[in-house]
């Protein structure tokens, strides 16, 4: 199975949960993306790996025009329901993103590397996409320095979701970032506390395979501690 298969295959299944769950979600990342950003109110925005639209659905009233992309069709047509005239759902790959060389104003990525078998491949589509001296910004879970911590993370997170490949650690986004000429202006990091109970849950992480996650899980069977870092960058 590929990663795309695997990927659909998660999401297809836990497409409504994903949904409701990302509903929720809208606000604090219109709230995140004032704070980082300053729209103009004119841009054209990608959102990559755009799930249920949570950012796409966060930044449609701030911008131009959004465009989600993702390669779960189930996940787009639960974003196309509250979509607003402005914002677009296609179906398409991050690691060939289906898209003109420097078509967008903007372009976002939101826990979507860790999905990714080629990251390196998603980040310079990316900046393909941006228009010289617009903006990229991601958005996801990073790994522990200690490498062994790293490994235990990784462990936990493919019991508990088949479609997660790794967790890229700070280092290496910011390395994949240099090797496409992105000039990194702003990274924050904050740690995110998950009930373990819902984290699994969410990803339809039940019987036998939920007792080997819970058995995995780094911070044990109550909870789960996670560092989310937002990046960014100029094209």
């Amino acid at each position: 199975m590929s990663s795309h298969d695997a990927t659909r295959a998660r999401f297809a299944a836990t497409a409504e949960r994903v949904a409701e769950h990302g509903a929720r979600q809208v606000e604090t990342v219109r709230e995140e993306l004032t704070r980082l950003l300053v729209f103009r109110g004119d841009e054209r925005v990608l959102d990559v790996g755009t799930g249920a639209g949570v950012l796409a659905l966060a930044v449609a009233p701030l911008v131009r025009e959004v465009v989600g992309v993702d390669v779960v069709p189930e996940l787009l047509a639960a974003a196309r329901r509250d979509a607003p005239a402005n914002a677009t759902f296609v179906e398409g790959d991050a690691e060939r993103l289906p898209f003109e060389v420097g078509e967008f104003d903007l372009v976002a990525c939101r826990r979507t590397l860790h999905h990714v078998r080629r990251p390196e491949l998603a980040i310079a589509e990316l900046t393909r996409v941006t228009t010289p001296g617009g903006r990229i910004v991601v958005n996801d879970q990073i790994a522990p320095v200690d490498p062994l911590a790293a490994i235990e993370l990784d462990r936990f997170e493919r019991a508990r979701d088949p479609s997660h490949t790794r967790t890229l650690p700070d280092s290496d986004l910011r390395g994949l970032f240099d090797s496409n000429g992105l000039v990194l202006e702003h990274s924050e990091s904050q740690v995110h506390h998950r009930p373990l109970d819902y984290y699994l849950e969410l990803a339809g992480c039940a019987g036998d395979d939920r007792e080997r996650a819970l058995s995995l899980a780094p911070s044990g069977r109550d909870a789960y501690e996670v560092e989310i870092a937002w990046y960014v960058l100029r094209r």
